[in-house]
């Protein structure tokens, strides 16, 4: 049994209104593709493919959510210094569910410099950076890949500003896999502080060599398409995502969907393990209630980090287990998406929003056998219920966590 944790000193947030939100992943582009593919158990995860033929990366032996169509999607013409595979899905995450109306009327309320921008992302167009290196022409990057805009971490923040308009503060964070998650904290503390009026937070992050290898390597991706929680885990599999939701102050009225509070901790156990007893994963829940002003059996749905590692679910499962009852709903949807790394946050932070807005609370696609050490709040079959809190979990290498809580108002 994990040590008890002192009592949080986090203290109550206002709640923001979500104005917009959105995600475009595997199973396809936007809220009502999602919301589907979770209704029907239809997972959007395939063999290997990424790349041309013969490309090296589309040898590796596993599963991957890969989103269709980014290969032939063209950026304007304007925003053809930011071309890049992470920018695409960008530009087409920001086309769905009505966001460019929510931007522009909050333009028109607020003015474009009072809408920050914040987004994360793990490794931003990194891709692109090595197909520059790989075409090298007497050491230098050929002339399509001279672009500068492009071989940067801050790329995504920067094109988002460009093709939104936006002209606040324009922030990129990256945290590994909790970056999009971590946009929702510090959008919360902008805003509180007076700085902006809003903030229109995401995250992206898509398929390349790095990102497919480098998980590789630490030998923590899987041959077999991804089981959070089950007891013959053995791996995840990686995909890749684009989300964006849009953030203001609540006003008098207001019946839609909040962020009521967010959880933050660093443990630093180790580079790729977390904490053996769930340490920063438990401060972060506990923080996250604390700002809520909720207690734990209020929280109707936990969207799971459960990456389907064989440590990760387990300890995670601990932590839960020890802060919440044992009629919590919790389940982890990286069988329909994949692990979307830096862009996780914003896509399972929706659906949340979805269980919340639909009551309908999703199981796990692909497990099958409980695993006996997890506890009786892991959920593998779906169920419908109202209710009024759904939280998410984004756990990051470092032991850089974050969970969030969101309400009905």
């Amino acid at each position: 049994m994990p040590s008890t944790l002192p009592p949080s000193t986090a203290r109550r947030m206002a709640p923001l209104a979500i104005r917009a939100c959105t995600a475009t992943s595997a199973v396809g582009p936007g809220r009502d593709a999602l919301a589907a593919a979770l209704r029907e158990g239809r997972s959007g995860l395939r063999r290997n493919d990424f790349g041309d033929d013969g490309a090296v990366a589309a040898r590796l032996d596993c599963w991957i959510g890969r989103v269709n169509g980014l290969e032939t999607l063209a950026l304007p013409e304007a925003l053809q210094p930011w071309d890049s595979r992470n920018n695409r899905l960008a530009w087409l995450a920001l086309a769905q569910d009505g966001l460019r109306d929510a931007i522009d009327d909050a333009i028109a309320r607020h003015g474009a410099g009072r809408i920050a921008v914040i987004v994360g992302t793990s490794t931003s167009s990194i891709g692109s950076t090595e197909a520059a290196y790989t075409a090298l022409e007497d050491g230098e990057f050929a002339e399509r890949f001279a672009r500068p805009h492009v071989h940067t971490p801050h790329s995504l923040g920067e094109f988002v500003q460009a093709a939104t308009g936006l002209r606040g503060p324009c922030i990129t964070v990256a945290t590994a896999c909790s970056s999009s998650a971590k946009v929702f904290a510090q959008a919360a503390r902008m805003i509180d502080a007076g700085l902006v009026d809003a903030a229109l937070v995401g995250g992206v992050d898509t398929l390349c060599g790095s990102v497919l290898f480098g998980f590789n390597s630490l030998q923590l991706v899987s041959a077999q398409p991804c089981r959070p929680f089950d007891a013959t885990r053995d791996g995840l599999s990686l995909g890749e995502a684009g989300g964006f939701a849009l953030l203001e102050r609540a006003r008098d009225g207001d019946t839609g969907l909040q962020l009521r509070g967010y959880g933050e901790s660093s443990d630093a156990h180790h580079m790729s393990s977390p904490h053996p007893e769930g340490l920063g994963a438990r401060m972060a829940m506990r923080d996250a209630l604390a700002r809520a002003g909720i207690a734990a059996d209020e929280v109707g749905y936990l969207n799971l980090h459960g990456t389907a590692t064989p440590a990760n679910d387990s300890i995670e499962a601990a932590a839960v287990a020890s802060l919440f009852p044992d009629a919590l709903h919790a389940s982890s949807t990286k069988g329909w998406t994949g692990h979307t790394l830096g862009a996780a946050g914003i896509v399972e932070s929706t659906v949340a929003l979805i269980a919340l807005e639909r009551g309908e609370l999703p199981g796990m696609l692909g497990s099958a056998t409980p695993d006996p050490v997890c506890g009786p709040q892991i959920r593998f079959a779906p169920q419908r219920a109202d209710i009024r809190y759904a939280m998410n979990n984004s756990f990051g290498f470092g032991g850089n966590n974050c969970s969030l809580v969101f309400g009905r108002a």
